[in-house]
């Protein structure tokens, strides 16, 4: 089977760069680890906007910088989320920016079988439960760190009819070393609860999708938004749950708004613009702190990608939370990015 695909059904086009020779690329705990296998995940939520791109150049830097191979996935796995030709548009976005990948672009969708079997697979260890808990319900459990905190209520069983699939968690330290924010730790029974892997409508959990096609597709870097930092944990525990090895991650600070606000598709966000795209492009490594050169404003869009990742430097975002949009005279030739 050719690399790329890793056993996921796909479709769709984009700028694949000529795959490397097969091989198993997962890593080795912390330590051993083999080629870097970094990638991008869009839900097709919407279009692309500049705080997506700000995420996908930081996740393709990294990779390119580290020699390494980049793949594209499409998490469709709430449909009713999706809107309609949101993946077009996102592919048509990547690809208009000058952002190349290893394979063909997978859907999270196509291997649904797979994560079903991985939950049949934990229900049987003992590791998961059904849990017929709604959020009325719930409404007085305690608050944690993102959200309710559940209480366990069907840990001992509970009666017949629609439910949903959770995770036993413990109060055991979960903890990692982020690439850029430094240590992390989380008690999940009391910070989260047992957490959802599959939903009362029948359609699976990003946490456990994620942690899957994650293995499945050999990646050893996730370089993503902080706010999904808190998400860690979880996949953290998952991750042991299943045997499966650890990736490194790195958390970038999160793109706001003029007004403080990140920006999101729910938020209202623009799409970014298709045309002239290397100053939007040269904006958003301003966004990632990596000071572009002022002969940038006249650049091709491969020369500014040549000179991205050539310049790659993670460090400048250490420990930063937050960052804004670069102002659009930063790649004025006008202004010579002054």
């Amino acid at each position: 089977m050719p690399k790329g695909s890793f056993g996921i059904s796909t479709t769709g086009t984009g700028r694949q760069l000529v795959p490397e020779a097969a091989g198993d690329n997962r890593n080795e705990g912390e330590t051993g680890l083999q080629h870097y296998v970094g990638r991008f995940a869009p839900s097709p939520t919407g279009p692309l906007h500049f705080g997506s791109l700000v995420a996908a150049a930081a996740s393709y830097l990294d990779a390119r910088a580290n020699k390494g191979s980049w793949l594209v996935r499409v998490e469709n796995i709430d449909p009713p989320r999706e809107a309609p030709g949101a993946v077009t548009a996102i592919l048509r976005a990547l690809e208009t920016y000058g952002f190349e990948w290893q394979g063909p672009v997978t859907y999270q969708g196509s291997n649904e079988g797979r994560h079903r079997a991985v939950i049949a697979d934990l229900i049987a260890r003992g590791l998961a439960y059904p849990c017929t808990c709604s959020r009325s319900s719930l409404a007085d459990a305690p608050a944690g760190e993102s959200g309710p905190v559940y209480p366990g209520t069907c840990r001992r069983g509970c009666d017949a009819g629609e439910h949903a699939i959770r995770l036993l968690t413990n109060d055991l330290p979960v903890s990692f070393t982020d690439g850029l924010q430094g240590r992390f730790e989380q008690r999940l029974e009391s910070a989260v609860g047992d957490f959802i892997i599959r939903r009362k409508d029948g359609l699976i959990a990003y946490q456990l999708a994620v942690v899957v096609d994650d293995f499945d597709q050999g990646i050893t870097d996730v370089v993503r938004g902080l706010d999904l930092m808190d998400s860690t944990p979880r996949q953290l525990h998952l991750q042991r749950c299943l045997d499966m090895p650890q990736p490194r991650y790195k958390h970038t600070p999160l793109v706001l708004s003029a007004d403080g606000q990140k920006l999101s598709k729910s938020s209202g966000a623009k799409p970014i613009p298709l045309d002239r795209v290397e100053p939007v492009l040269i904006r958003a490594l301003a966004s990632l702190w990596q000071e572009p050169a002022p002969e940038l404003a006249e650049a091709s869009l491969e020369d500014v990608w040549k000179w991205a990742i050539e310049n790659w430097d993670p460090e400048k975002l250490r420990a930063k939370k937050q960052t804004f949009q670069a102002p659009e005279t930063i790649a004025n030739k006008q202004n010579r990015l002054s």
